[in-house]
Formats: C-alpha cells, structure tokens, sequence
C-alpha cells in the first residue's frame, strides 16, 4: 500500500490533450495562462497593462502571429562589427581600469591613483553642493511672535 502511494506521487503526470495557443502561432498553450503560451500571455498582459494606464479602448492587432514567434533566435545571433566596444580608461593617465574605474561626482572615471578629487582636476563644487545639502536638510526654524497684552 505504501509503494502504491509512493508511485502514484513519483510519476510524471501528463495531460492528455495538447491545446495549442489560442493566438494560433504555433506553440502549446498552457491552461494556467487561458491557453496562451508565455510570449503571447506576456504581450497580452503587457498590452492589457499599457491600456489601462493610458485609459485608451484597447487595441487589437489583426495579425496574433506576428506578436508571438515560436523560436526565439535573438539570443543567439551575432552582433555586427559596426558596434563600437565601450574602452573604459582612466582620465587622468588614460590607464585601462576595466571594471575597478571609479566614477568621481564630475562625471569622470578615473583609476585608483587618479580617484580622490585632489588627484585629478575635478570640477565638482563640493563647497557649495554641501551648503545645499545642509540647507536642505535643515529648515530654518523660527518661533511665532506672541502678542504682548
């Protein structure tokens, strides 16, 4: 009795009838999803989502195949040669950094000798950014003047 059970918990179960997606693009749809498959739930919600933000009457598009593509080669194609390589370099000596470059707040990147503000001709007015921060956080606070009676 206790194999039986074990079995009946193990074994895979799998549904008897194969529904295609309801949007006819060619993939199986899943009950979960109203017999959508994920591409076409995934763009109907967003589509859904996008509707009622913008308080529009939704829109439908004659054409549910070109919304949903059973194969996705996106991830698999390469890039041409046309896109430039972003070379990270310090500004100050023009030293590769990679990814241990540090951004300085005047928007430079700069390698570990050149990242201290006093290393590097930076342009940033910490002086008066402070004052604002300071002035910001700190309300002028004044009491109400009693009337003397």
């Amino acid at each position: 009795m206790a194999q039986r059970a074990e079995n009946e918990e193990t074994e895979f179960k799998v549904p008897e009838t194969m529904t295609l997606c309801v949007n006819d693009c060619g993939v199986t749809g899943n009950p979960a999803t109203n017999n959508m498959c994920q591409n076409c739930f995934t763009a109907a919600s967003v589509a859904v989502a996008s509707s009622q933000t913008s308080r529009s009457a939704p829109s439908r598009s004659s054409n549910k195949r070109s919304e949903c593509s059973p194969l996705k080669t996106a991830p698999f194609l390469r890039t041409s040669g046309t896109e430039k390589k972003v070379v990270n370099r310090c500004s100050g000596c023009k030293r590769r950094v990679g990814l241990t470059g540090f951004r300085c707040r005047c928007g430079e990147l700069f390698c570990v000798d050149h990242r201290y503000s006093d290393r590097h001709d930076c342009g940033y007015d910490y002086k008066t950014a402070g004052r604002e921060a300071i002035a910001r956080e700190n309300p002028v606070v004044k009491a109400a003047k009693i009337i003397k009676v």
